[in-house]
Order: C-alpha cells, then sequence, then structure tokens
C-alpha cells in the first residue's frame, strides 16, 4: 500500500472524540478531520492522567521505588515492576535463582494472557459485538483468578523483588496444578472462540482491510509489539531475554496489518503464552526462589528493555546511596502513538474508533512526555 500523504487541503469538519466517550477504556482526546465523512487527518492528545511518577521516585528507596512502579498501570503493573527490579539487578549483578526466573515468566505470560483477552473484548464491543466480548471477558476472568492466587491481589501482585520474587508467591504442587488445568480450560474455550470469530462473515468484513498500517511506514514510526508484528516483522524481545532461554515458542506475525492481523496476532499469541506456562510448570526447578546476598552501592544509570503485552518497556535510573535517581519510564503505547494517528487516515469516521483501538493504546501510563532537542 502507497504511503498516506496528508492533504495540504483546509479541512472544515472537525469530528472531537473524548477526553471522556463510551468507545474509549480511559481519558484521551482524539481529533479526527473529515471530508465527506472519511477521515483526512487524526491527531491524539494525552495528558489527562499525568500523575509524574518518575518524579515522585526520584529520591525514594530503591525497593519503594519499585513497588511504586506498580501503580503505572492497572493491566501491565506486573511487567513495570519486573522491569523496574531488572533495571537495578542489571547495576548491582544480583544473580536471580533460577525458581524465581521461571515464576516471574509464568506471571509474564498470565499477564500476556489477560492483557490479550481485555483487548480482544474491548475490540469485539467497538465491533458491537457484545456476545464474542463477553466470551472473552469470562476467559479473562480465569486468569485474573490465577493472577490473584499467586500474588493474593486481581491487580498489583507485588510479585518481583530485588533479587528474585516474594516467598508468598512461590508455587507449590498445588498451585502449579491449578494453573496447568486451567490452562487446558483456557485453550480448549480459546480454541472455540477462535473458530467461531473468523468463521463469522459480518465479523471479518468488518476488519479486514480497515485501518492498513504497512510494514514500511511501522517502521518509521518506530511502532512495537504485537502491532508490529501484525505488519509481518517478527521482532520479539522476549528472544533478547535470558529469562526465555530455556523456553520453546513462535514469533507470531500476521500479513497485512490491518484490525484483522492485530486481532489475530494477540489470539495466536495467547496460545504462545499457555504454550511457554506449560513448559515452566513442567520444568520448574526446585530451591529458593530469592536472592538475598547481595550488597547495595552507587551505580550510573542502568536501563533495561522487556517485551510486554503491548511491546517494548523501556526503565532506567541510577543508584546513589541506594536511592533512585534519574528515572526514566517508556511504555510501548508512547511509540505506537503516531501509528494510530496514521491507521485512521483514508477510513470513514465509523471505523476511526476501531482504528485506534487495534494498536492497544494504554494512554493512562504513557502519560509523560520527553523532549528530544536534536543541535
Amino acid at each position: 500500500m502507497d504511503e498516506k500523504v496528508p492533504t495540504n487541503n483546509i479541512i472544515e469538519t472537525e469530528i472531537p472524540m473524548g477526553t471522556v466517550h463510551p468507545a474509549a477504556l480511559e481519558p484521551y482526546r482524539v481529533r479526527f478531520f473529515v471530508e465527506d465523512e472519511i477521515i483526512q487527518e487524526a491527531e491524539i492528545t494525552i495528558g489527562v492522567n499525568h500523575r509524574g511518577i518518575e518524579r515522585i521516585m526520584e529520591g525514594l528507596p530503591v525497593q519503594k521505588a519499585n513497588s511504586l512502579t506498580e501503580k503505572i498501570c492497572g493491566i501491565c503493573s506486573n511487567s513495570h515492576i519486573w522491569n523496574s527490579c531488572r533495571t537495578a539487578e542489571t547495576g548491582l549483578g544480583i544473580e536471580i535463582p533460577q525458581r524465581g526466573v521461571y515464576i516471574r515468566v509464568i506471571m509474564g505470560e498470565l499477564e500476556r494472557l489477560h492483557s490479550h483477552f481485555l483487548y480482544l473484548a474491548h475490540g469485539c464491543e467497538v465491533l458491537a459485538h457484545e456476545t464474542f466480548s463477553m466470551r472473552i471477558f469470562y476467559l479473562r476472568e480465569i486468569i485474573m483468578e490465577l493472577l490473584a492466587m499467586v500474588g493474593g491481589n486481581r491487580v498489583q501482585y507485588g510479585c518481583s523483588v530485588l533479587g528474585g520474587v516474594r516467598p508468598r508467591c512461590d508455587l507449590d504442587v498445588n498451585k502449579l496444578q491449578r494453573i496447568k488445568d486451567d490452562m487446558d480450560k483456557v485453550e480448549e474455550e480459546l480454541t472455540k472462540f477462535a473458530d467461531r470469530f473468523t468463521s463469522d462473515p459480518i465479523v471479518i468484513s468488518r476488519i479486514t482491510g480497515v485501518g492498513i498500517i504497512p510494514q514500511k511506514q511501522a517502521i518509521k514510526l518506530a511502532v512495537t509489539g504485537p502491532s508490529l508484528r501484525a505488519t509481518g516483522v517478527a521482532r520479539d524481545l522476549r528472544t533478547t531475554m535470558f529469562e526465555y532461554d530455556d523456553f520453546d515458542y513462535n514469533i507470531v506475525t500476521q500479513p497485512d496489518g490491518d484490525v484483522k492481523s492485530n486481532l489475530m496476532v494477540r489470539v495466536l499469541e495467547s496460545f504462545e503464552s499457555i504454550k511457554i506456562i506449560r513448559q515452566a510448570i513442567a520444568n520448574i526447578p526446585e530451591g529458593k526462589v530469592v536472592n538475598h546476598d547481595w550488597e547495595m552501592f552507587d551505580t550510573e544509570i542502568n536501563e533495561s528493555y522487556i517485551e510486554v503485552p503491548r511491546g517494548t518497556l523501556y526503565h532506567s535510573y541510577g543508584l546513589e546511596s541506594g536511592r533512585v535517581r534519574h528515572c526514566v519510564i517508556r511504555t510501548p503505547s508512547m511509540s505506537n502513538i503516531g501509528a494510530m494517528q496514521y491507521a485512521a487516515i483514508g477510513n470513514h469516521i465509523t471505523d476511526g474508533q476501531l482504528c485506534i483501538v487495534q494498536c492497544d493504546p494504554c494512554f493512562t501510563c504513557s502519560d509523560r512526555a520527553i523532549e528530544i532537542i536534536r543541535r
């Protein structure tokens, strides 16, 4: 597909959506500029939920700062505390016990499942297909109960700590068996959903060829995560993470970069997450889950990148007397905003919100800004 070039004509019709809108899960503002009901330009503005998390983290003891990162996002809270701990562990050279690594992977993949299921359910809601939406929310509930079983909470689990995972998050035989049984149940129901979803002619016609992001444009816009893989680029940061060295899984891609490809990537990646969790349960090593044998010292700024449900998550900070300095956090949705705006151009106004939602935005955890001045 040719690159979409914004028109130079003055567009007089603007349709604003938000900051609060029933088709959006969180507050943000979209301005669609339309001619004859076709979107010619789109502009997304965030900032409503700015909380200054990084500023609050400045000067906090690193353990408290790590816990605070869970508050950045209610969907990928585990990803934030995992990556925040990982940043300090890199700087301090802390070795994580292998059992702790496996539990972090299990929690990471459970979080990926619940995030992808939320995405699919929300997507079906925007498509006005309530039945499909409720079926996925039912599956997601199974995952939420598992996360609560391990972490003691449905949203913020407090699993990762410096050196591994909290002892209360260790998995005994009964918990491992329950996760194994529930993965069988989720896989069976997800297979039925995928078969029904892909054989529905109305749904497929509604999402095929809508909101296309060409591969070349996705790379140019620095799109990350499943939205990038939906354009055919096989890039997944888990392949570079030592935590996933023991696991066999496939990188899922789709060819078209449209809404259908984005939905299908999340469905197929969910099966890969189930596969990883089963391997982790079958091979989880014995031993301790956290390493307390390390010393605190001052470090330069350390960086950590991990693959989370929406793409690449970046954390960086330095340590001074055990306290956090110069903290920066970049979430995947920040990288994908340009693609959301681009995807809407050329589509009917009724598909505008669908084109944005296909990139799985989480604007609340993206409410921060970095100005880069090139000299």
